[in-house]
């Protein structure tokens, strides 16, 4: 179950890294190469690369390998005293779905299947907030949830501020000169994430209140939100590079995660 988890890291880190490559050449005025700046154009990216289709294979299989560990987690319990509480077990479960759905989606655009697991994060995302908004009450669910990611964009970022992931790391297993370059990654890395989190839940509350859903948006929109604010080139580039950091960092959590 250990190799399980460690390829799914590795996975994981490698669909951030691309994301952070795309996102970069987005912000000095590129397009990206054509691809979006989320999971789908990391994966139309890596199908490009000599061998694509053969990497596309190996990241789906590895990502399932993340969702059954996450699964043996919520089943048995995870690393540490606090390993088997009921919070601990439900979020383990949560993960596990979440990474069954990127694991069949890569393996499906991997079979051939293009319109699987490449498919617009912003187009999602504005056909799943027009669904929610014509439910009874769904202007008050999607406010709910908008605010709910805000809050998880934030908790992620003052975690990995605090070097909260050092809890699940092998600190001592790496030398005095590699440990302190994994935690600047694991601080660049995980604040960069939460703040782009944060900032899609923001999107989120925007298309409640003026109940517009097309004011919600995926990942690629997102990123290219930044672009638009003053100074927003750097600024995206800088966040860029944090995701960047996120995906070199899982690699990390790869070689010396306690699991």
């Amino acid at each position: 179950m250990d190799a399980a988890g460690r390829a799914g890291f590795a996975a994981r880190g490698l669909i951030y890294v691309l994301v952070g490559v795309i996102a970069v050449q987005i912000a000095f005025g590129g397009d990206g190469g054509g691809q979006q700046a989320d999971r789908g154009g990391a994966l139309g990216e890596l199908a490009g690369q000599p061998f694509g289709s053969a990497m596309l294979w190996i990241v789906g299989v590895a990502l399932a390998g993340m969702a059954l560990w996450r699964l043996s987690e919520a089943v048995f319990g995870g690393y540490g005293p606090d390993g088997s509480k009921l919070s601990r077990r439900a979020a383990a479960l949560f993960r596990s779905v979440f990474y069954c759905f990127v694991s069949y989606s890569v393996l499906s655009y991997a079979a051939g299947d293009r319109g699987s697991g490449s498919g617009s994060s912003d187009r999602h995302t504005d056909d799943v907030t027009a669904r929610v908004l014509d439910w009874p009450g769904g202007q008050w669910l999607l406010g709910i949830a908008g605010a709910a990611v805000v809050i998880a964009g934030g908790w992620i970022s003052v975690r990995a501020v605090r070097r909260k992931f050092r809890d699940k790391l092998r600190i001592s297993a790496m030398s005095a000169r590699v440990r302190p370059v994994v935690e600047g990654l694991g601080v660049t890395g995980g604040t960069a994430r939460g703040v782009v989190f944060a900032a899609a839940g923001v999107f989120a509350l925007v298309a409640a209140v003026r109940h517009q859903p097309g004011k919600a948006k995926g990942m690629d929109d997102t990123l290219r939100a930044f672009r638009d604010l003053p100074a927003g080139p750097w600024l995206l580039a800088l966040v860029a590079l944090g995701l960047a950091a996120f995906g070199v960092f899982s690699w990390c959590n790869a070689r010396w995660r306690k699991l």
